[in-house]
């Protein structure tokens, strides 16, 4: 597996970002203000994928990490994590953070396996931004779980 940085003018990968953010507008924006890195198979089939947003001086936000159903339980959605903290490391920020909703127990498990730490909740984050209920895991998502690691 290869992890690269979307290239300019290359189509966004549509399926995956919306398997993890289900609000189109929300993920045009932040794709817009962020960078998206693909995670490649041996053919070149794009398999997983995240996004980097700048949000502060010296903090970089993780948003939007997705695996191709497929694929997941490879250890294909810690490997983008990992490279998204050494990415961002490596830009010279300090601070990365991540959201994730209450529902999401595997995604919570799997930021705090990769050094996240549990900052705040954002109560009322998916009723307040999403016009659709989201349920995951039988639970209804509505709060925002605000993880952040120093780098």
């Amino acid at each position: 597996m290869k992890i690269r940085k979307l290239k300019a003018g290359e189509p966004l990968p549509w399926t995956l970002l919306l398997l993890a953010d289900p609000s189109e507008k929300l993920v045009q924006d932040y794709c817009r203000r962020g960078t998206c890195y693909v995670a490649e198979d041996e053919e070149g089939t794009i398999i997983g994928e995240y996004v980097l947003v700048p949000t502060r001086p010296d903090t970089v936000e993780l948003v939007n990490v997705a695996v191709e159903e497929a694929h997941q339980g490879k250890k294909i959605g810690k490997q983008l994590v990992s490279h998204a903290v050494a990415t961002a490391k490596k830009a010279g920020y300090k601070t990365i953070e991540v959201g994730t909703g209450n529902s999401g127990a595997s995604q919570l498990m799997l930021y705090q396996k990769c050094g996240f730490r549990i900052t705040h909740v954002d109560r009322d984050f998916f009723v307040r931004h999403y016009e659709e209920p989201i349920e995951e895991n039988g639970l209804p998502c509505v709060d925002m779980i605000r993880l952040s690691q120093d780098l």
